[in-house]
């Protein structure tokens, strides 16, 4: 998995590709975290080039959403995968996260 960091209007753009799971999604949580810690209030996480999601990766997105809630921060989810967006459908995220077809939406949603 690589995590490339960027920035557009204001609002903090993480790059996710390759695949999240058991192996590695520690560094998606700790890449995330980093941001809101260092304060960050609007993040996009674009998953245009996320490959594959397991469970491991699933309960990190889900540990992300509680932490940017608690903090009363905005995220939005954007650009995934056939194959991604089905398990994000077959697990119900769809209709908890804020999933936007491409990263020009998810932008428009947090500007």
């Amino acid at each position: 998995m690589q995590i490339i960091d960027s920035e557009k209007g204001g609002i903090t753009i993480l790059s996710v590709s390759g695949r999240m799971d058991a192996t590695n999604v520690n560094e998606f949580d700790t890449a995330c975290h980093a941001k809101l810690e260092n304060g960050v209030s609007r993040m996009v996480i674009d998953l245009k080039d996320l490959e594959y999601i397991s469970s491991a990766g699933l309960r990190g997105i889900l540990s992300l959403e509680k932490s940017v809630r608690a903090g009363k921060k905005k995220i939005a989810y954007c650009a995934m995968q056939p194959m991604v967006a089905d398990v994000f459908k077959i697990s119900g995220f769809n209709s908890i996260l804020a999933i936007y077809p491409s990263l020009d939406e998810a932008l428009a949603a947090l500007s």
